[in-house]
Protein backbone atom coordinates (compact mmCIF):
# COMPACT_ATOMS: atom_id res chain seq x y z
CA UNK A 1 0.00 0.00 0.00
CA UNK A 2 1.44 3.36 -1.19
CA UNK A 3 0.20 6.41 0.94
CA UNK A 4 1.12 10.55 1.19
CA UNK A 5 0.00 12.04 2.97
CA UNK A 6 -0.75 15.95 1.75
CA UNK A 7 0.02 18.37 4.36
CA UNK A 8 1.71 16.30 6.95
CA UNK A 9 1.50 18.62 10.12
CA UNK A 10 0.49 17.29 13.68
CA UNK A 11 -2.46 14.95 12.82
CA UNK A 12 -1.11 14.06 9.11
CA UNK A 13 2.24 13.18 10.65
CA UNK A 14 1.01 10.61 13.15
CA UNK A 15 -0.82 9.35 10.65
CA UNK A 16 1.69 8.70 8.59
CA UNK A 17 4.25 7.49 11.55
CA UNK A 18 1.36 4.80 12.57
CA UNK A 19 0.97 4.07 8.74
CA UNK A 20 5.00 3.55 8.29
CA UNK A 21 5.12 1.53 11.92
CA UNK A 22 2.73 -0.81 10.05
CA UNK A 23 4.31 -1.48 7.09
CA UNK A 24 3.28 1.07 4.20
CA UNK A 25 4.95 2.58 2.13
CA UNK A 26 4.35 6.28 3.29
CA UNK A 27 5.64 9.57 1.43
CA UNK A 28 5.59 12.97 4.14
CA UNK A 29 4.97 15.93 2.04
CA UNK A 30 5.25 19.21 4.10
CA UNK A 31 7.38 22.06 3.84
CA UNK A 32 10.17 24.23 5.78
CA UNK A 33 11.57 23.79 9.19
CA UNK A 34 8.94 20.49 10.08
CA UNK A 35 10.09 19.08 7.03
CA UNK A 36 13.72 19.54 7.31
CA UNK A 37 13.47 17.63 10.59
CA UNK A 38 11.89 15.04 9.38
CA UNK A 39 14.36 14.47 6.69
CA UNK A 40 16.78 14.39 9.01
CA UNK A 41 15.29 12.77 12.40
CA UNK A 42 12.28 11.29 11.00
CA UNK A 43 8.64 11.59 12.69
CA UNK A 44 9.29 11.52 16.47
CA UNK A 45 6.05 10.79 18.21
CA UNK A 46 5.98 11.39 22.07
CA UNK A 47 2.30 9.39 23.00
CA UNK A 48 1.14 8.37 26.93
CA UNK A 49 0.85 4.56 24.78
CA UNK A 50 4.49 5.15 24.19
CA UNK A 51 6.95 7.03 22.22
CA UNK A 52 8.51 6.06 18.81
CA UNK A 53 10.15 7.56 15.58
CA UNK A 54 9.21 6.97 11.97
CA UNK A 55 11.61 7.41 9.06
CA UNK A 56 9.39 7.74 6.23
CA UNK A 57 9.58 9.52 2.79
CA UNK A 58 9.58 13.43 3.37
CA UNK A 59 9.72 15.78 0.65
CA UNK A 60 8.31 19.23 -0.48
CA UNK A 61 7.69 17.73 -4.36
CA UNK A 62 4.83 15.26 -4.62
CA UNK A 63 6.12 14.60 -8.24
CA UNK A 64 9.04 12.62 -6.09
CA UNK A 65 6.39 10.78 -4.60
CA UNK A 66 3.99 10.03 -7.88
CA UNK A 67 0.60 8.09 -7.76
CA UNK A 68 -0.61 6.45 -4.86
CA UNK A 69 -2.94 4.30 -3.79
CA UNK A 70 -4.05 6.56 -0.90
CA UNK A 71 -3.69 10.30 -0.54
CA UNK A 72 -4.70 11.10 3.44
CA UNK A 73 -5.09 15.52 3.18
CA UNK A 74 -4.26 16.59 5.96
CA UNK A 75 -4.77 20.67 5.14
CA UNK A 76 -7.45 23.02 5.91
CA UNK A 77 -10.04 22.63 3.97
CA UNK A 78 -9.42 26.63 3.94
CA UNK A 79 -6.38 24.74 1.32
CA UNK A 80 -8.64 22.21 -0.95
CA UNK A 81 -9.41 24.57 -3.44
CA UNK A 82 -6.08 25.23 -4.43
CA UNK A 83 -4.20 21.90 -3.95
CA UNK A 84 -4.51 20.71 -7.48
CA UNK A 85 -0.85 21.54 -8.19
CA UNK A 86 0.13 19.38 -5.11
CA UNK A 87 -2.48 16.60 -5.52
CA UNK A 88 -2.67 16.16 -9.35
CA UNK A 89 1.26 13.78 -9.26
CA UNK A 90 0.00 11.64 -6.61
CA UNK A 91 -3.21 10.24 -8.22
CA UNK A 92 -4.01 7.44 -10.46
CA UNK A 93 -7.47 6.19 -11.73
CA UNK A 94 -8.26 4.44 -8.25
CA UNK A 95 -6.17 7.14 -6.32
CA UNK A 96 -8.80 7.45 -3.15
CA UNK A 97 -8.80 10.84 -1.11
CA UNK A 98 -8.99 10.64 2.61
CA UNK A 99 -9.93 13.89 3.93
CA UNK A 100 -9.27 14.60 7.50
CA UNK A 101 -11.35 17.78 8.04
CA UNK A 102 -13.59 19.18 10.84
CA UNK A 103 -17.27 19.70 9.41
CA UNK A 104 -19.56 19.95 6.57
CA UNK A 105 -17.54 18.16 3.41
CA UNK A 106 -17.48 19.28 -0.49
CA UNK A 107 -18.50 15.77 -0.62
CA UNK A 108 -21.56 15.22 1.69
CA UNK A 109 -24.47 14.92 -0.90
CA UNK A 110 -22.66 12.74 -2.83
CA UNK A 111 -24.68 9.30 -3.23
CA UNK A 112 -26.52 10.59 -0.46
CA UNK A 113 -29.84 9.36 -1.91
CA UNK A 114 -33.11 11.20 -1.60
CA UNK A 115 -33.67 14.40 -2.64
CA UNK A 116 -30.50 16.46 -2.17
CA UNK A 117 -28.49 13.52 -4.42
CA UNK A 118 -25.52 15.46 -6.24
CA UNK A 119 -26.24 18.93 -4.80
CA UNK A 120 -23.47 21.41 -4.28
CA UNK A 121 -23.34 23.20 -1.38
CA UNK A 122 -21.69 26.74 -1.97
CA UNK A 123 -20.14 27.09 1.37
CA UNK A 124 -17.81 24.28 0.81
CA UNK A 125 -17.30 24.24 -2.76
CA UNK A 126 -17.49 27.63 -4.26
CA UNK A 127 -18.80 27.57 -7.95
CA UNK A 128 -17.44 23.81 -8.05
CA UNK A 129 -13.80 24.60 -7.28
CA UNK A 130 -12.96 22.07 -4.66
CA UNK A 131 -14.94 19.57 -6.60
CA UNK A 132 -12.78 20.39 -10.03
CA UNK A 133 -9.60 19.38 -7.36
CA UNK A 134 -10.95 16.39 -5.66
CA UNK A 135 -13.53 14.81 -7.57
CA UNK A 136 -16.02 13.41 -5.04
CA UNK A 137 -16.11 9.55 -6.43
CA UNK A 138 -12.47 9.81 -5.02
CA UNK A 139 -13.66 10.74 -1.80
CA UNK A 140 -13.36 8.42 1.48
CA UNK A 141 -14.77 10.60 4.62
CA UNK A 142 -12.89 10.46 7.54
CA UNK A 143 -13.22 11.98 11.13
CA UNK A 144 -10.54 12.35 13.64
CA UNK A 145 -10.84 11.76 17.20
CA UNK A 146 -7.18 12.13 17.89
CA UNK A 147 -5.84 15.01 19.48
CA UNK A 148 -2.15 15.92 18.44
CA UNK A 149 0.56 19.26 18.63
CA UNK A 150 3.40 20.12 16.37
CA UNK A 151 5.67 19.88 19.84
CA UNK A 152 8.52 21.24 17.71
CA UNK A 153 9.74 20.44 14.08
CA UNK A 154 9.31 16.79 13.53
CA UNK A 155 8.02 16.54 17.03
CA UNK A 156 4.06 15.34 17.17
CA UNK A 157 2.74 15.25 20.99
CA UNK A 158 0.00 12.66 20.66
CA UNK A 159 -2.14 14.21 23.65
CA UNK A 160 -5.26 11.98 23.73
CA UNK A 161 -7.59 9.31 21.14
CA UNK A 162 -6.77 7.06 18.15
CA UNK A 163 -9.86 6.82 16.36
CA UNK A 164 -10.33 7.94 12.85
CA UNK A 165 -13.22 6.80 11.72
CA UNK A 166 -13.68 6.60 7.89
CA UNK A 167 -16.89 5.31 5.27
CA UNK A 168 -17.98 5.70 2.05
CA UNK A 169 -20.21 8.74 0.69
CA UNK A 170 -22.20 5.90 -0.50
CA UNK A 171 -22.45 4.00 2.75
CA UNK A 172 -21.10 0.83 1.19
CA UNK A 173 -18.21 -1.35 3.35
CA UNK A 174 -16.06 -0.35 0.56
CA UNK A 175 -12.74 -2.91 -0.03
CA UNK A 176 -10.63 0.30 -0.13
CA UNK A 177 -12.42 1.62 2.76
CA UNK A 178 -10.83 -1.85 5.00
CA UNK A 179 -7.87 -2.38 3.61
CA UNK A 180 -6.71 1.31 4.61
CA UNK A 181 -8.62 0.51 8.29
CA UNK A 182 -6.53 -2.61 8.34
CA UNK A 183 -3.69 -0.49 8.19
CA UNK A 184 -4.44 1.64 10.30
CA UNK A 185 -4.93 -0.30 12.70
CA UNK A 186 -1.65 -2.48 11.98
CA UNK A 187 -0.16 0.93 13.23
CA UNK A 188 -1.91 1.19 16.48
CA UNK A 189 -5.09 3.18 15.69
CA UNK A 190 -8.53 2.48 16.06
CA UNK A 191 -10.21 3.38 12.43
CA UNK A 192 -13.97 1.71 12.19
CA UNK A 193 -15.47 1.63 8.73
CA UNK A 194 -18.76 3.40 9.55
CA UNK A 195 -21.69 2.27 7.30
CA UNK A 196 -23.09 6.23 7.74
CA UNK A 197 -20.55 8.17 8.57
CA UNK A 198 -22.16 11.43 8.20
CA UNK A 199 -23.76 10.44 11.76
CA UNK A 200 -20.31 11.19 13.11
CA UNK A 201 -20.05 13.97 11.52
CA UNK A 202 -22.61 15.56 13.04
CA UNK A 203 -21.75 14.42 16.32
CA UNK A 204 -17.87 16.32 16.08
CA UNK A 205 -19.81 19.01 14.73
CA UNK A 206 -21.55 19.60 17.43
CA UNK A 207 -19.10 21.06 19.40
CA UNK A 208 -16.73 22.64 16.41
CA UNK A 209 -19.88 24.99 15.31
CA UNK A 210 -20.34 25.91 18.84
CA UNK A 211 -17.03 26.60 20.20
CA UNK A 212 -14.78 26.96 17.53
CA UNK A 213 -16.60 30.65 16.82
CA UNK A 214 -17.33 31.49 19.97
CA UNK A 215 -13.76 30.51 21.18
CA UNK A 216 -12.41 33.29 18.67
CA UNK A 217 -15.08 35.55 19.39
CA UNK A 218 -14.71 35.66 23.34
CA UNK A 219 -10.81 34.94 23.36
CA UNK A 220 -11.78 31.73 25.57
CA UNK A 221 -10.69 27.94 26.57
CA UNK A 222 -12.94 25.22 26.78
CA UNK A 223 -13.15 25.89 30.37
CA UNK A 224 -14.43 29.28 30.44
CA UNK A 225 -16.67 29.25 27.43
CA UNK A 226 -18.42 26.46 29.66
CA UNK A 227 -18.05 27.59 33.54
CA UNK A 228 -20.05 30.95 31.94
CA UNK A 229 -23.33 30.45 32.68
CA UNK A 230 -24.57 32.77 29.77
CA UNK A 231 -22.35 31.57 26.91
CA UNK A 232 -22.67 28.14 28.38
CA UNK A 233 -26.70 28.67 27.65
CA UNK A 234 -26.10 30.42 23.92
CA UNK A 235 -23.61 27.52 23.04
CA UNK A 236 -26.33 24.95 24.53
CA UNK A 237 -28.66 26.61 22.23
CA UNK A 238 -26.39 26.42 18.93
CA UNK A 239 -26.30 22.61 19.43
CA UNK A 240 -29.90 22.17 19.57
CA UNK A 241 -30.36 24.29 16.25
CA UNK A 242 -27.69 21.99 15.16
CA UNK A 243 -29.29 18.61 16.29
CA UNK A 244 -32.40 20.17 14.25
CA UNK A 245 -30.95 20.90 11.15
CA UNK A 246 -29.04 16.99 10.95
CA UNK A 247 -32.51 15.76 11.95
CA UNK A 248 -33.96 17.28 8.87
CA UNK A 249 -31.26 15.70 7.04
CA UNK A 250 -32.17 12.21 9.00
CA UNK A 251 -28.68 11.88 10.74
CA UNK A 252 -29.00 11.64 14.55
CA UNK A 253 -26.05 12.04 16.38
CA UNK A 254 -27.02 9.84 19.34
CA UNK A 255 -25.87 12.10 22.07
CA UNK A 256 -27.26 14.66 24.45
CA UNK A 257 -25.84 18.24 24.46
CA UNK A 258 -25.85 17.65 28.17
CA UNK A 259 -23.20 15.19 28.00
CA UNK A 260 -21.13 16.87 25.00
CA UNK A 261 -20.96 20.06 26.97
CA UNK A 262 -19.93 17.74 30.13
CA UNK A 263 -16.83 16.17 27.72
CA UNK A 264 -15.68 19.55 26.70
CA UNK A 265 -15.40 21.10 29.84
CA UNK A 266 -12.96 18.25 31.34
CA UNK A 267 -10.56 19.42 28.26
CA UNK A 268 -10.07 21.93 30.57
CA UNK A 269 -7.81 25.00 29.56
CA UNK A 270 -7.73 23.97 25.64
CA UNK A 271 -8.07 26.52 22.80
CA UNK A 272 -10.15 25.30 19.91
CA UNK A 273 -8.22 25.07 16.73
CA UNK A 274 -10.01 28.94 15.77
CA UNK A 275 -8.70 30.42 18.17
CA UNK A 276 -5.36 29.27 17.79
CA UNK A 277 -5.57 30.32 13.94
CA UNK A 278 -6.85 33.61 14.90
CA UNK A 279 -4.45 34.02 16.77
CA UNK A 280 -1.55 33.24 14.65
CA UNK A 281 -3.06 35.43 11.66
CA UNK A 282 -4.50 32.83 9.57
CA UNK A 283 -7.60 32.17 7.59
CA UNK A 284 -10.70 30.87 10.03
CA UNK A 285 -11.96 27.76 9.13
CA UNK A 286 -15.75 28.66 9.39
CA UNK A 287 -17.26 27.92 6.25
CA UNK A 288 -17.42 24.23 6.70
CA UNK A 289 -18.10 24.32 10.51
CA UNK A 290 -20.65 27.07 10.70
CA UNK A 291 -21.66 28.69 7.05
CA UNK A 292 -22.47 25.52 5.40
CA UNK A 293 -24.33 24.62 8.19
CA UNK A 294 -26.71 28.10 7.48
CA UNK A 295 -26.74 26.77 4.16
CA UNK A 296 -28.53 23.46 4.89
CA UNK A 297 -30.68 24.99 7.39
CA UNK A 298 -32.07 27.31 4.75
CA UNK A 299 -32.07 24.70 2.41
CA UNK A 300 -34.49 22.17 4.86
CA UNK A 301 -36.83 25.19 5.88
CA UNK A 302 -34.70 24.71 9.38
CA UNK A 303 -34.84 27.81 11.61
CA UNK A 304 -31.54 28.74 13.17
CA UNK A 305 -31.75 32.11 15.35
CA UNK A 306 -28.73 31.66 17.17
CA UNK A 307 -26.52 29.92 14.72
CA UNK A 308 -27.92 32.98 12.13
CA UNK A 309 -26.76 35.34 14.66
CA UNK A 310 -23.04 33.75 15.63
CA UNK A 311 -22.57 33.41 11.92
CA UNK A 312 -22.98 36.68 11.44
CA UNK A 313 -20.50 38.02 13.99
CA UNK A 314 -17.61 35.50 13.57
CA UNK A 315 -17.94 36.02 9.25
CA UNK A 316 -16.96 39.73 10.55
CA UNK A 317 -14.07 38.46 12.48
CA UNK A 318 -12.83 36.16 9.53
CA UNK A 319 -13.22 39.19 6.89
CA UNK A 320 -11.21 41.67 9.39
CA UNK A 321 -8.60 39.05 10.37
CA UNK A 322 -8.23 38.31 6.56
CA UNK A 323 -7.86 41.74 5.89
Amino acid sequence: MKVAVLGAGAIGAYVGAALHRAGADVHLIARGPHLAAMRQHGVRVHSPRGDFTAHAHATDDPADVGPVDYVFLGLKATSYAACGPLIEPLLHETTAVIAAQNGIPWWYFHRHGGPHDGRRLESVDPHGQVSAVLAPERAIGCVVYAATELEAPGVVRHLEGTRFSIGEPDRSLSARCRAFSAAMQAGGLKCPVETDLRNDIWLKLLGNISFNPISALARATMRQMCHHHGTRRVIHTMMEETLAVAAALGCHPGITIERRLAGAEKVGDHRTSTLQDLEAGKPLELDVLLTAVIELAALTHTPTPTLTTVHALSDLLAHRTAA
